[in-house]
């Protein structure tokens, strides 16, 4: 094989196998709007027409599931193949299963002059080497041996691109004859071709506007037309473009109009703070026509069923700045939709005569990845279906994740409803981790375990609500489930106290009474709740006097690093919220890092802290005072971790 220096890998993920335990086959990832060589993440093909040691995708599966994940804007750049020492023949599998994969994916576009990148991850070593096709009729390939990895991928990506997203909300109204119920899959499919046809209509209306608006001064929407639209061009005609070569051109306002002006050197580029342009679509019936036309009456027999067909479709693109805009929503916007109505009717075509299935889009950003993913969720049953567990095991298997955090889950999803106004979201002014930063407990050579992961700090008064003297186990128990909110175990909002009357009401813990009263509650209703509204169990120590707190330190430091989750300790009439322990094993020191929800004061950190009212406890102080009370009996709830998807 030929060397060649001139040509350069550009690496951005931080993690490029996934996997090194056997032989597998992982597509690389790229952007026509990147430079040409550069890989912005890796997905591992999962579905193979035989084993996997003989690395036969089955192409019509990967191209269906892959279809789905890319955004418009990346596309397939090569293959990885993690082997042994077959390095020439696992490269050139690599580079013909990339250029087959896409040869689907781009609907039988000519691929063969495409640049495709060929790598080989040695399965005993952290050896990869990396070839380069030049076209399919190369019968050598290149080995490159300058290999880059970016120090900084976000801001390589963000820099230089934006988002677009656009919302259509479709109802297709379909007729069917009941004498022939079999038309029912025609007339469905004669729809999604009839909405299809409207996308690209000449008198469609495509109106672009900034999501995030921060100055009077930023662009106003722009409205853009079905006859400016080019739906055959090629995006590789804009991938050496820049900003003045495309002005020159007299080319339409680039994405970048609608991107912020503001950002510096200093600014922190990821996708949270990504440029959003919003794309609308209408279709304008009231417009001029050339061709004369008169009203139409549709007739239906008396005998005819009506089955309204109900889509939501959402597509996001990645583009680059300098594309114009005419491009950006005749390239990736309407193809986007296109993709995705396929896909909803062909998941909905064997349903048709059941109950349909409820489609949802849903975009991610998993750790570890630079740019969104998108998912088709089948809600009908809810996500903890069977069906959806499975998928979302395949997901993470494909993407590289742990099969033991709910990352894909709907509460983990990108929300683009609040950015537009820059609405601030329910429970927003609400304090998050309290605990960082205070000062340190006092035990000499111990080894604290705290918390793992964020919790909104729930407490007397908050929200406007007086539950002064008796809800400090609520304020406990939202704590704990706020956790499970922000791990994204869950979507559920926080209940509030009457919620949680109502959730043990409902399973028959309490009377009717208990509905709105002002009754304690203790650490076996919070399980009760637990497990009703999250579906999470929980362990209970139960300890027959303060004083021996301290002995349970070994197995509450166990808890915070296997299960990692906020503990309720509840001892008489109070409750509290423990994060963590420093102990020390040798010397049985302990210290008790105490989130107490009496304070009934502003959510001020410095506040708090100072007051006390978040800080460590040792069960007798420096003044021989118990914080645990001898005379009370302690249960402690250990709610446990979700092993989930």
């Amino acid at each position: 094989m030929e060397e060649v220096d001139e040509q350069c890998i550009r690496i951005l993920p931080h993690k490029l196998v996934l996997q090194k335990k056997e032989l597998a086959l992982q597509w690389l990832i790229g952007s026509p709007f990147l430079s040409p060589l550069t890989i912005a993440s890796t997905l591992k093909c999962i579905h193979h027409l035989s084993p996997p040691e003989s690395i036969s995708p089955d192409f019509t599966k990967e191209a269906e599931e892959l279809r789905t994940l890319l955004l418009k804007g990346f596309y397939i750049v090569g293959a990885l193949v993690v082997g042994n020492s077959n390095v020439d023949e696992h490269a050139s599998q690599a580079i013909d299963a990339a250029r087959k994969l896409n040869q689907i994916l781009s609907h039988g576009e000519n691929t063969e002059k495409k640049l495709l990148i060929g790598a080989v991850a040695d399965i005993n070593s952290a050896d990869i080497h990396f070839f380069v096709s030049q076209s399919e009729n190369d019968t050598s390939l290149d080995s490159v041996s300058s290999v880059v990895y970016e120090n900084n991928p976000e801001k390589y990506i963000w820099e230089r691109g934006c988002l677009l997203r656009c919302e259509l909300p479709i109802s297709m109204p379909l007729y069917i004859p009941l004498d022939s119920p079999s038309d029912v899959e025609k007339a469905y499919e004669q729809a999604t071709e009839s909405v299809i046809s409207k996308l690209r209509d000449p008198q469609a209306v495509y109106v672009v506007e900034q999501v995030n608006k921060n100055t009077s001064e930023d662009p106003c929407p722009v409205i853009l037309r079905g006859s400016q639209m080019d739906f055959q061009i090629n995006l590789s005609k804009f991938r050496h473009l820049n900003d003045a070569s495309q002005n020159a051109d007299g080319m339409s306002l680039p994405c970048a109009n609608f991107c912020s002006k503001s950002k510096t050197e200093c600014t922190m580029f990821s996708l949270q703070n990504a440029d959003i342009i919003q794309v609308s679509v209408l279709l304008n019936s009231s417009a001029k026509s050339e061709k004369s036309s008169a009203p139409v009456v549709e007739y239906f027999p008396d005998k005819t069923r009506l089955l309204v067909v109900n889509l939501k479709t959402e597509v996001l693109c990645y583009a680059a700045k300098f594309l114009p805009l005419t491009c950006a929503v005749s390239m990736l916007i309407i193809p986007g939709l296109v993709d995705q109505l396929n896909l909803m009717k062909n998941a909905i075509l064997p349903s048709l005569s059941k109950q349909l299935p409820q489609l949802v889009p849903y975009h991610f950003c998993p750790p570890g990845f630079l740019h969104p993913i998108t998912v088709l969720y089948e809600l009908t049953y809810g996500e903890t279906e069977m069906k959806q567990v499975e998928l979302r095991k395949a997901l993470h298997l494909r993407l590289g994740l742990p099969f033991d955090r709910p990352v894909l889950r709907i509460a983990s999803a990108l929300d683009f409803s609040g950015r537009k106004e820059n609405l601030p979201q329910k429970g927003s002014f609400l304090l998050k981790d309290v605990h960082i930063g205070i000062p340190s407990s006092g035990v000499s050579g111990g080894h604290m375990s705290l918390v793992q992961g964020s919790y909104v700090y729930h407490h007397y008064l908050q929200e406007g609500f007086n539950d002064s003297g008796w809800g400090c186990a609520y304020r406990s128990l939202q704590t704990i489930i706020s956790w499970f909110r922000l791990q994204h175990y869950t979507s559920i909002d926080v209940p509030s106290h009457r919620q949680i009357q109502e959730a043990l009401v409902e399973i028959g813990d309490k009377d009717d009474s208990f509905i709105g009263s002002r009754e304690w509650i203790g650490a076996i209703e919070l399980s009760f709740v637990l497990d009703k509204l999250l579906g999470v169990s929980c362990k209970i120590i139960n300890v027959r006097s303060g004083a021996e707190l301290p002995e349970k330190c070994r197995e509450l430091a166990a808890h915070f690093e296997n299960q990692g989750t906020p503990i309720m300790i509840g001892g008489g009439v109070l409750a509290y919220t423990l994060l963590g322990v420093d102990y020390n094993e040798a010397s049985g020191d302990c210290g008790f890092l105490i989130l107490d929800p009496h304070y009934t004061g502003s959510d001020e950190v410095k506040k708090i802290v100072s007051g006390g009212w978040c800080g460590w406890k040792k069960a007798v102080d420096s003044k021989g005072k118990n914080f645990f009370l001898h005379d009370k009996f302690y249960n402690l709830l250990l709610p446990q971790r979700p092993n989930m998807v």
